[in-house]
């Protein structure tokens, strides 16, 4: 006999039902707080059951974590599953009800349902979870990096038409960028044009030795000429220059952030056992790497390729009835919406390399060349992406595991012979 303990989480509480199969109610559906005594005596309570317990729950965003990890230190099953499974689980009633003890109840009927398939949280997956979670993060301070750019360039656009189309050099570890940084210091364009060009050269050149780039002799003057031809809405005032020097301190505030995060993130991902397979694939960086690995999690919770790529939601629907067969249609987009935008990164940056010993490319060039549109070959080419992605780091991870066994035999061995010695 065994017993699936469903759990619905909440902010702050969760709802908890108990049912063995045959629908047998252990414990009728009752709420327990998030906090350390509560948590603490569900643990004893679950752990006091008579039989093999497993305890699920959804992924609730961040609310899950708490009684996750309470449950988990103390030794007990404890399963965390996508709610797109168990919302599309069948109800097997006309009534729709939407509550507590009820999603409690369904989410135990789920349990008994997919008894040998529950998956055991581990603490490889709280490792996973972190690197989730500065993803997150990365993505929070990769937008209010764009913000504050577009920002920056309104205002520039009064004062320095075009300054931000002057250089081209990617970001530094730090989070600077060389336009940034040249605007902070000449934020109008009277900065340049009203001094003479040998001045303004000596300027620049003292300019690109405090902030660490290169000097090229001859830019001083392109920059000077192109100056020459500006129109500037904004005065030359200490009111504008303020708000445009605030503006560089947001980008260089969003942009130290996102590189900082990015950092940790790569640091995180070398300690997963996939990470340098998924290093080894083409379009993939320390960037991209880690941020794929975060949303994707670990590939062996998936049962073949098709259920990877329909949790990235890049799979082909299927529209179909009677003699109806629609040939084309579009991707189903239930997935994260994070990991598609990674996926399209991957795809955008094989389109600029162009590795034509890369399979992944050349079924995107070929899709390009039959005429189809962008989103279409983009989906396509992310969908097998996929594919191969699982069939390499399936495999690595199953190589490890085999190499794992005979070390764990041998060591039971030389045990048992200690001990008869």
């Amino acid at each position: 006999m065994f017993n699936a303990v469903g759990i619905d989480v909440s902010k702050g509480k969760s709802t908890i039902a108990v049912l063995q199969p045959g629908g047998v109610v252990i414990r009728k559906p009752f709420d327990v707080k998030h906090s350390s005594c509560e948590l603490n005596d569900l643990a004893k309570y679950i752990s006091s059951l008579e039989g093999e317990t497993k305890a699920v729950m959804e992924c609730t965003g961040r609310y899950h974590e708490p009684i996750l990890q309470v449950l988990s230190d103390a030794g007990i099953f404890v399963s965390a599953v996508n709610p797109h499974l168990i919302k599309n689980m069948g109800n097997n009633t006309l009534r729709k009800v939407k509550s507590d003890p009820a999603d409690s109840r369904k989410i135990a009927r789920y349990a008994i349902d997919n008894w040998a398939e529950l998956r055991k949280y581990s603490i490889m997956d709280a490792t996973r979870t972190q690197l989730k979670t500065l993803n997150a993060q990365m993505d929070f301070f990769t937008k209010q990096k764009a913000a504050a750019k577009t920002n920056l360039i309104s205002l520039l656009d009064m004062t320095y038409p075009g300054a931000n189309d002057l250089f081209d050099s990617p970001v530094r570890d730090d989070g600077h960028e060389k336009w940034v940084d040249y605007v902070a210091k000449y934020w109008h364009v009277d900065c340049v044009r009203k001094r003479s060009l040998k001045d303004f050269t000596e300027s620049y050149r003292k300019f690109c030795k405090k902030n660490h780039y290169n000097f090229q002799a001859n830019r001083p003057e392109e920059i000077y000429v192109a100056a020459k031809e500006l129109v500037a809405v904004f005065p030359k005032d200490d009111e504008y220059k303020q708000l445009v020097q605030m503006g560089v301190e947001q980008v260089i505030t969003a942009s130290a952030h996102a590189e900082q995060i990015r950092k940790e993130m790569n640091r995180l991902a070398q300690t997963l056992p996939e990470y340098n397979i998924v290093m080894s694939m083409r379009g993939v960086g320390t960037t991209l790497g880690p941020q794929l690995m975060a949303e994707i999690g670990d590939v062996s919770r998936f049962t073949h390729r098709e259920a990877l790529t329909a949790f990235a939601g890049v799979d082909p629907g299927v529209d179909e009835s009677g003699q109806r067969r629609k040939r084309s249609n579009g991707s189903s987009k239930c997935g994260s919406p994070r990991l598609r935008r990674t996926l399209f990164l991957v795809m955008d940056s094989l389109l600029k390399t162009k590795p034509i010993d890369d399979p992944v490319y050349q079924f995107l060039d070929r899709k390009r060349s039959e005429g189809k549109i962008y989103k279409v070959y983009m989906t396509a080419g992310a969908n097998k992406f996929l594919r191969i992605y699982y069939g390499k780091v399936k495999e690595h991870l199953h190589k490890l595991e085999m190499e794992d066994e005979p070390r764990s035999s041998a060591e039971d061995q030389d045990s048992g012979q200690s001990l008869v010695n």
